[in-house]
């Protein structure tokens, strides 16, 4: 009982945070003729409910594409349509073809900040309780501060509720990996084919209730895929924290090679940064590997993949928070400096004060429930297998912990002092983007630690190759 009124008032934090932050400013608020993405959310309501299905993702006199046209997956058109039917009812004028560009008022921002909450409410919210709930070997406060600082992420809240734009989570690869793994541990010639057989037909059933509308036409399917992967917008867009954006600051990768071969370069990095883990999972699936595979899977496509938004780190920093219990120090670190990646997109839309109060206090929830500085030995790290291993070669290699340390705090006071300069000088006139470009290159450089570090969590876990039975 006690679990449940804690976890209740857990959630009820969650929930207050978030609607406060909603009070503050969106993207493109006040900003025509394009606004936002507050606007390309509304506007995909306006179009989903007054075009015919198969008009959605093709350019046409009612649907200009140049005008926020729909680029997201249909799972997250269907839930603009149901959107549209309650704002239908509401108030028609939100929705209406044409007319509703740019529409704005303190009731619209309402009902716009409600269907964040609501999706919160029946999906995100309970999955985070379900999944601390089911934690094993963790006491009940243990428990119960593990969701706090999950439901505390800044990074989501402050795109969510500030910026506004709901993220959808694509994890695929390392979903298919594990499932893969475990039906070839149970043998292709048994059970392990029939768990395949029951897999691919559960894929396959989602994916035509999914797609059904627009796989009847071969145009249609190739429009929708052309406007879910826009390979015409260019390896990357403002200032993200990936390395082609921070080499470009070196070298002008978009200017000097053609558009193909940045695509063949992008595939290939990302493709042979994230192979290792997705082996390692498939050898020897487990709980634990698939979990940071998730992480280490979802952090190679943004380093490395074609067309790269800054808000995409999100879907590397949900897989994080499931892990933040078995390294809160790393979890908690890797989390704020997401969060920091974000910054010149959330200054941009008037957040700075949101934004400091959120990551304040997810940190100090984070250092109070996890005791993060403690947490700092091999073991705790998760590096005790690969500093054995080092040892054997280096005896001496003994400081690892103390360089993490010391790393850390570099990194902190790096993140304290860019924000202080971006949000109080002036950039030098010959080079107006110095402080955005700072900030994505000095974040780009600590993904890039954090997947080395990942990777060799997943390549040196001695213990899931023990532990595969009680997993099956």
């Amino acid at each position: 009982m006690e679990k449940w009124y804690l976890m209740t008032t857990v959630v009820l934090i969650g929930l207050t945070v978030r609607w406060t932050v909603s009070l503050n400013s969106y993207s493109g608020a006040g900003k025509p003729p394009m606004f936002g993405d507050y606007e390309a959310q509304r506007h995909w309501q306006e179009i989903t409910f007054n075009l015919p299905i198969k008009q959605w993702y093709f350019n046409s006199t009612d649907n200009n594409l140049l005008y926020w046209g729909l680029d997201y997956p249909p799972l997250t058109a269907y839930h603009s349509l149901l959107c549209a039917y309650v704002a239908k009812v509401i108030n028609p004028d939100w929705i209406a073809l044409h007319t509703s560009r740019g529409y704005e008022s303190q009731a619209h921002k309402l009902f716009m900040r409600a269907t964040v909450l609501i999706a919160d409410l029946l999906i995100y919210i309970p999955a985070v309780v379900l999944y601390c709930c089911c934690l094993k070997e963790m006491s009940t406060k243990k428990k119960v501060a593990n969701a706090l600082c999950i439901l505390l992420y800044p990074g989501l809240i402050l795109i969510d509720y500030g910026h506004f734009q709901q993220m959808e989570l694509y994890h695929s690869l390392p979903f298919f990996c594990f499932l893969l793994g475990k039906c070839f541990k149970k043998g292709l010639k048994g059970k392990g084919f029939v768990l395949l057989v029951k897999l691919a037909c559960t894929v396959v059933a989602s994916f035509v209730l999914c797609w059904l509308p627009f796989v009847t036409e071969k145009e249609q399917t190739l429009q929708v895929l052309r406007r879910l992967f826009p390979v015409d917008r260019g390896l990357f867009e403002d200032k993200v924290a990936n390395i082609w954006c921070s080499l470009s600051v070196f070298l002008k990768i978009k200017n000097i090679l053609p558009r193909h071969t940045q695509i063949k370069i992008s595939f290939c990095f990302t493709f042979l940064s994230l192979l290792p883990a997705c082996i390692k999972l498939i050898l020897q699936p487990s709980p634990k590997g698939f979990r940071y595979t998730l992480v280490t899977c979802a952090l190679s496509f943004f380093l490395f993949s074609f067309q790269v938004h800054e808000k995409s780190i999100l879907l590397v920093s949900l897989p994080v928070c499931l892990v933040l219990n078995e390294i809160p120090f790393m979890s908690t670190w890797f989390l704020l400096v997401s969060t920091f990646s974000m910054l010149p997109l959330l200054l941009k839309d008037d957040l700075l004060m949101p934004t400091v109060v959120t990551v304040v206090a997810f940190f100090i929830a984070c250092a109070t429930s996890f005791s993060i500085f403690e947490k700092t030995s091999e073991e705790e790290l998760q590096l005790k297998s690969f500093s054995v291993s080092v040892r054997k070669y280096l005896p001496c290699f003994t400081f690892l912990p103390r360089v993490i340390q010391r790393l850390f705090l570099m990194s902190a006071i790096t993140m304290v002092l860019l924000t202080l300069m971006t949000v109080t000088l002036d950039p030098p006139q010959k080079f107006p983007d110095l402080f955005p470009v700072l900030v994505c290159f000095v974040s780009c450089l600590k993904f890039l630690f954090f997947l080395v570090y990942f990777n060799i969590i997943i390549m040196w876990d001695s213990k899931s190759g023990r532990n595969q039975k009680k997993t099956d």
